[in-house]
């Protein structure tokens, strides 16, 4: 085995390797931190690309581009509050925030040592944890899924800024904006025109609303708010913010080596139910959303430690743990490389230099990060007069360059419009983001569920994993409500 591994790292440790892994982190960064280019895009792009290179190289440089994408969506997301990912929409909380005050080199740095530390445990745990998590992913079912996404909408509670009552409103009118279009049956709910009974795309919600409302509110109060530059400030992570840190970052790494095991979720699932949890036990819970630190490192290093765990289903059973992963297969496909058991037995020594590649990409991602850090930081510097039209054409133009579809990009200006009013009115929008995404898979998986038991409920109860989940989501709720009831007792306190 060992003169396997010095074989393999032999092979990998070329210039042309380097080279290459190091083009494709360094432009997924870049592709992540423009809206609406997603990490999906950037992998579709470049497959073609591939068609000629050896079957490493090939299958390096499209995870290097996922990996460096994933990082990218932080960038926007903290500088001007467009996240360039799905997954990035947990980081804006904070981030942005943090800009305004003039941290924004500071939310940069956690994020980029956040998305490192997740992205380099999530390799690890790919090498030595593939086989168990892949028997554990085998064994989840359509009642596993339901409860599982169950559970992570119940980090609704941890975004829901200072009304758990609002914050439920947002959820509500997310799982309802899930509806639209065909279900899996066939049937179309909400379908007004043709291009609705397709449902409606992740991206024009994401950006339209997270990104549009703070346009409109720069456009609408101009008057009422003086402008002005956001400067950097100190973006040095001092070594006790990093400490502090550190347990949010391990704990998430971990979330999103396990939800990103698990084919189907994803790193914005894992995102949100990681930061939901770093509130939860943070001593600054209040301060998140606000521009705490801590959210940052619990995010990102949550969807960064998804890239490795989505390689285990596709590595050891040959499913796909996400859409990118399902190009990566058909990558795979086309180098004469079949992902499964047999690929450990028929290409073994390939598999190892795919696993160091892997590692070594991590460190890659630290010095891309840190180079584009310092040319993307110039974005905080630009008045808004200039970056308001700017980023409300690269809004469109990314939506639209998805799919070709004006249908998108008229969902992204209603989004935004729907954005600003939940702003004015304290809507919170992360929960409403949250419920969009995982909607879906709750209604797929409960409906699933029903079908097999036919019709039977305690088909939801029917395994140990189901029961855990279940005791989860009562500890949390339970959570939940007891310190509402402290913010309300402490409130009338205080007015006494």
């Amino acid at each position: 085995m060992l003169s396997d591994l010095l074989v393999a790292l032999q092979a990998v440790a070329t210039l042309q390797n380097f080279l290459i892994m190091a083009a494709g982190i360094w432009g997924g960064v870049i592709i992540g931190a423009i809206p609406g280019m997603t990490g999906t895009m950037a992998v579709t792009l470049a497959l073609p690309f591939t068609f000629y290179m050896d079957p490493v190289p090939s299958i390096l440089l499209l995870v290097a581009l996922y990996k460096g994408s994933t990082y990218g969506g932080s960038v926007s997301a903290i500088l001007i509050k467009t996240p360039g990912t799905a997954s990035a929409a947990c980081t804006a909380l904070d981030g942005y925030p943090l800009a305004q005050q003039g941290k924004g080199g500071k939310a940069l740095n956690m994020a980029l040592y956040s998305s490192c530390i997740g992205d380099f445990i999530s390799n690890i745990s790919l090498i030595f944890l593939a086989a168990p998590l892949a028997l554990l992913a085998m064994r989840v079912g359509p009642p596993e899924y339901c409860m599982l996404m169950i559970f992570a909408l119940t980090t609704v509670a941890g975004v829901s800024g200072n009304s758990l009552l609002l914050g439920l409103v947002s959820a509500c009118l997310g799982l309802l904006l899930a509806t639209v279009g065909e279900d899996m049956y066939g049937s179309f709910r909400f379908a007004l025109t043709d291009d609705m009974q397709g449902g409606l795309s992740v991206a024009p919600v994401l950006i339209g609303l997270f990104a549009l409302p703070e346009l409109i509110k720069l456009i609408v109060f101009r008057k009422a708010e003086v402008e002005k530059t956001m400067g950097i400030g100190d973006d040095r992570v001092s070594g006790a913010e990093f400490r502090s840190c550190l347990k949010s970052i391990i704990r998430g790494s971990g979330i999103g080596v396990v939800l990103g095991a698990v084919p189907g979720i994803g790193p914005s699932a894992a995102a949100f139910f990681s930061y939901g949890e770093a509130q939860r036990g943070s001593k600054n819970s209040d301060n998140f959303g606000k521009g705490e630190i801590e959210g940052i490192a619990a995010s990102e290093s949550a969807n960064n430690g998804c890239c490795g765990a989505t390689m285990i289903p596709l590595l050891a059973l040959g499913v796909p743990g996400d859409v990118i992963t399902g190009v990566m297969l058909g990558a795979f496909m086309i180098q004469g490389l079949t992902p499964g058991p047999l690929l450990f037995q028929n290409n073994l020594n390939e598999v190892y230099m795919l696993f160091i590649g892997m590692l070594l990409s991590s460190v890659l991602l630290f010095g891309a990060g840190k180079m584009t850090m310092r040319m993307f930081t110039y974005i905080a510097r630009v008045p808004a007069t200039l970056l308001t039209p700017a980023v409300l054409l690269l809004c469109i133009f990314g939506i639209y360059s998805i799919s070709n579809s004006m249908f998108d990009v008229t969902v992204l200006l209603v989004m935004g419009v729907v954005g600003f009013l939940m702003m004015l009115l304290s809507i919170p929008a992360a929960p409403f983001l949250i419920a969009f995404i995982l909607g879906p898979m709750i209604e797929e998986n409960l409906r699933r569920a029903l079908a097999i038991s036919h019709g039977d409920a305690t088909i939801f109860f029917s395994s140990p994993i189901c029961w855990i989940f279940a005791a989860l989501i009562l500890f949390v709720v339970s959570v939940t409500l007891r310190r509402e009831l402290a913010k309300s007792k402490s409130k009338r306190a205080l007015n006494a």
